[in-house]
C-alpha cells in the first residue's frame, strides 16, 4: 500500500467517522460535482438504475473501484428518508491509466456516470415520490494533491410508469460489456498469463488490463499483448510485495483508445502458449519491411562502431589479397557474405530458441557466459600469433593465397564478435525480432547479417571500389604484424573480462591457458619453418589445453559483485529502486551496460562519467540507476524486452511527471546537460 493511498483512507475514515454534515447545512464546494440521477420512475419490486453523474473541475480526476497504485473509489450509504436501504453495486465506466512519478492510476479525467441498480420496495404506494438518499464519498487528486469529497445526494424516485431520461442510453454504453465467455490464467512466480477468448478480427488499440482486485499484479509494469487465433495472451507482471494468488481473476480490457471495454473472469486453467504480439511500442509499431531496412542499416553502421573495430582489420587484409581476378573476389565476397549471414542466422535462431524454452537471454548473451569468452580468448591469441608470423595456419582470412573457406570462417567470426555492440537503427529492429513471430524475426537477424557484410560484398562486385584498394606486395607483411596489435588489445580485453566474470582464479587459469597455446603455436612454427609436420603436436597441445580449462575453469569460477564505479552516485538498478526513485518527483536517468560491450565503455568515458554531467546532474537533483548486464540478469532481461531492446546500450530518461524517454545509444555530454538543465520537459 503506497502513502498516498494510505492517507486517503485515512482522511475518508475520518470523514465516516465524523458523518457528514446536517441537510440543512451548506455544502462544502467540491473538486468533482456529483448528483444522484434516476433513469425512469417505476413500480413497487421492480429495478431501477439510477446514475452517479461526476463532473470533475479542469486538472481534477477520480477513480475506478480499484484506483491502482494510488487513489480512493467511491463508497456509499442509501436512505429513503431517515431508513437505511441496500444499494446496488456500483458500475463504472471503463477508465483510463495516469502515470504519476511511476505510480498507475485507474482514474476519470471527463464527465463520467457510475451506475446502480436500486429495488423499489414492495410497500410503496404508486404515485409517491420516494425520497432517496445517498451518502457518497470519494477522492478527488490532481497531478499534486488529493482532497478526500463528499455529499449527500438527493432524488425523487416517482413510483409508477413514465419515460426513461435519455442520458442514461450514453451512460450505459461507456460501461464495458461483459465478455460472455470464461477467461483463463495461469500463475507464475514473476508474472501471471491470461487466455481471454477473443475472435481474431476484434481490433486492438494500445490495449490495457485493469485488474479488479488489489495485490495481483503490478500496476505499472509493461503489459504483453499477443494473439493465439481466437485468443488474446495477456501477460502482466506480479507485485514484488504483498503478492496475493487469487482464486479468480476480474478486470476490464480496455480495447482502445475510445474507451471501448470487456468486463471479464478469468479462472485457474491452462492458457495457450506463444502467440504473436500486438504491435504497441516503438520497436512493433514499425512495419516489417521499415524494420528490415533498420536491421540492414543497423548491421551496416556495425562496421564502424568501436566494438567492430578489432575484426575490421582482419577485414582490411582479405579484402587487400582478394582484388588478384575478380572471379576470385567475387568468390570471397559471397563466401564472406554466407560467413556472416549464417553466423548472425544461427545467433538469432538459438536467441529465440532459448527465449521459447524461457530463458531470459537477449542480444549478446553468449558473452555473458564464462566459458565462450574463454573461447574467444584463446582465437584472439591464436590469430595475434599468427599475424605475427610465429605459425603458418589457415587462420580465417590469414591464409597466403585466398580461398573461399578462409573468407566464410571470417565472416563467421566478424559476425561473432560484433554481437556485443547495437548502434544506431538496431534497437527497434532487434528489440522486435524477440517479439515478432519466428519467421519475421529470422529474417530481422538475417537482415542485420546482410548489412555486416555489404561493404565487403560492395567490394568484390564493383570493379572501381575494387581499383582504390593497394596492390599487394612486401607492405603487407608489416601491415600483418601492425594488425596484430589491435587483436592483442582484443586479447587482453578479452582477460580483463575473464576476471569480470569469474573473478581472480578464472582469470590466472584462462591466461595460463593463452599462455600455453602461444607456446604450443610457437613450437608449431618452429616445425614448419624446418619443413617437420606439426600437426599432431598441434592437436596434442589444443586437446589437453582444451582437458585442463574443462576440468580447472569449473572450479575456479567466483564471481564477484563489484560495487558501481561512478563518479555520478549512481545506485544498482531494480524496479523497486526505479519507482521509488520516480516517486520522489526527481529527473531519473537509467543506463544499462556490460563489461562487454565496446559502445557502452565509449559513452560512459566521452558522455556520463564526465565532469560536466555530473556538475548538470548534481544542479538538477537527477538520481542515476545503473543496470550492469555483464552477467545473465534475467530480471534486466526483462526490463530490456520491455523497452523493446535486445540487448545494451540502452539509455532512459524519467522527467517528473511525464512518460519515459529513450536517449539516443551515442551520448554526448551536451545532451546529458541539455535534458538536466530542462528537467527532461
Amino acid at each position: 500500500m503506497t502513502l498516498r493511498r494510505l492517507i486517503a483512507i485515512i482522511a475518508l475514515a475520518l470523514l465516516a467517522a465524523a458523518g457528514f454534515a446536517p441537510a440543512q447545512a451548506q455544502p462544502r464546494p467540491t473538486n468533482i460535482r456529483a448528483e444522484l440521477v434516476a433513469e425512469k420512475p417505476a413500480m413497487p419490486g421492480e429495478k431501477v438504475t439510477l446514475a452517479f453523474v461526476m463532473k470533475p473541475d479542469k486538472g481534477w480526476h477520480g477513480y475506478w473501484r480499484n484506483p491502482g497504485d494510488a487513489g480512493q473509489g467511491m463508497r456509499t450509504q442509501w436512505f429513503i428518508g431517515n431508513a437505511k436501504v441496500a444499494g446496488g453495486t456500483l458500475m463504472y465506466p471503463t477508465p483510463e491509466t495516469l502515470l504519476i512519478s511511476g505510480l498507475m492510476n485507474h482514474v476519470y479525467e471527463h464527465d463520467y456516470a457510475v451506475l446502480a441498480q436500486f429495488t423499489v420496495p414492495q410497500d410503496a404506494r404508486p404515485g409517491s415520490v420516494l425520497p432517496l438518499r445517498v451518502k457518497a464519498e470519494w477522492l478527488a487528486c490532481t497531478d499534486q494533491i488529493c482532497v478526500p469529497e463528499a455529499a449527500e445526494l438527493a432524488t425523487g424516485l416517482t413510483v409508477g410508469k413514465g419515460r426513461a431520461d435519455p442520458r442514461f442510453d450514453g451512460w450505459r454504453a461507456a460501461l464495458p460489456a461483459p465478455l460472455g465467455a470464461e477467461a483463463k490464467f495461469e500463475l507464475g512466480r514473476d508474472a501471471i498469463r491470461l487466455g481471454i477468448p477473443m475472435p481474431a478480427g476484434v481490433k486492438l488499440e494500445k490495449p490495457h488490463l485493469f485488474a479488479g482486485e488489489d495485490h495481483v499484479v503490478d500496476y505499472a509494469a509493461a503489459q504483453a499483448f499477443a494473439r493465439n487465433g481466437d485468443w488474446l495472451i495477456v501477460t502482466l507482471k506480479r507485485p514484488k510485495i504483498a503478492a496475493i494468488d487469487p482464486a479468480s481473476f476480474t478486470g476490464v480490457l480496455r480495447l482502445n483508445a475510445a474507451g471501448d471495454g470487456v468486463e471479464l473472469t478469468a479462472v485457474p486453467g491452462q492458457v495457450p502458449a506463444g502467440g504473436t504480439p500486438l504491435k504497441g511500442d516503438a520497436a512493433t509499431d514499425l512495419s516489417l519491411p521499415m524494420l528490415l531496412l533498420a536491421a540492414l542499416a543497423g548491421g551496416l553502421l556495425l562496421n564502424v562502431m568501436p566494438c567492430v573495430f578489432p575484426i575490421l582489420s582482419l577485414k582490411a587484409l582479405s579484402l587487400a589479397r582478394a582484388g588478384e581476378s575478380e572471379a576470385e573476389a567475387r568468390r570471397e565476397g559471397l563466401a564472406y557474405t554466407a560467413g556472416v549471414v549464417l553466423a548472425c542466422a544461427a545467433l538469432g535462431a538459438l536467441l529465440l530458441a532459448l527465449r521459447a524454452g524461457g530463458e531470459e537471454v537477449g542480444w549478446a548473451f553468449q558473452l555473458q557466459e564464462p566459458g565462450v569468452v574463454v573461447v574467444l580468448l584463446l582465437l584472439a591469441t591464436a590469430i595475434t600469433a599468427n599475424l605475427l608470423g610465429l605459425y603458418e595456419f589457415a587462420v580465417p582470412g590469414f591464409a597466403r593465397e585466398g580461398s573461399p573457406q578462409g573468407a566464410f570462417a571470417t565472416g563467421l567470426l566478424a559476425a561473432f564478435a560484433a554481437t556485443p555492440c547495437t548502434g544506431p537503427f538496431m534497437a527497434a529492429a532487434m528489440g522486435a525480432a524477440l517479439l515478432l513471430p519466428v519467421a519475421e524475426g529470422m529474417a530481422l537477424f538475417i537482415a542485420l547479417g546482410l548489412g555486416l557484410a555489404l561493404p565487403f560484398l560492395a567490394v568484390a562486385y564493383v570493379p572501381a571500389l575494387r581499383g582504390l584498394l593497394p596492390r599487394p606486395g612486401k607492405w603487407m607483411v608489416w601491415f600483418r604484424k601492425l594488425m596484430a596489435v589491435p587483436m592483442a588489445l582484443t586479447a587482453l580485453a578479452l582477460l580483463w573480462l575473464c576476471w569480470r566474470l569469474g573473478g581472480d582464479g578464472f582469470a590466472v587459469l584462462s591466461a595460463f591457458l593463452a599462455l600455453a597455446l602461444i607456446v604450443a603455436l610457437w613450437s608449431t612454427g618452429r616445425r614448419q619453418r624446418a619443413g617437420k609436420a606439426a600437426g599432431w603436436m598441434l592437436a596434442a597441445m589444443l586437446v589437453l589445453i582444451g582437458l585442463v580449462g574443462v576440468e580447472k575453469l569449473p572450479r575456479l569460477y567466483a564471481p564477484g559483485h563489484a560495487g558501481i564505479e561512478s563518479i555520478l552516485d549512481a545506485k544498482p538498478f531494480s524496479e523497486e529502486a526505479l519507482a521509488k526513485a520516480r516517486a520522489s518527483g526527481r529527473p531519473v536517468f537509467v543506463y544499462f551496460t556490460a563489461d562487454w560491450c565496446l559502445t557502452c565503455k565509449v559513452n560512459e568515458k566521452a558522455a556520463i562519467e564526465r565532469e560536466e554531467t555530473k556538475s548538470a546532474f548534481d544542479k538538477a537533483g537527477v538520481q542515476v540507476l545503473v543496470g550492469d548486464w555483464t552477467r545473465r540478469d534475467p530480471a534486466i532481461t526483462r526490463f530490456l524486452t520491455e523497452q523493446g531492446a535486445a540487448g545494451v546500450p540502452l539509455y532512459l530518461w524519467y522527467a517528473p511527471g511525464k512518460d519515459t524517454e529513450q536517449l539516443p545509444q551515442v551520448l554526448s555530454v551536451g545532451l546529458l546537460i541539455e535534458k538536466a538543465g530542462s528537467r527532461g520537459d
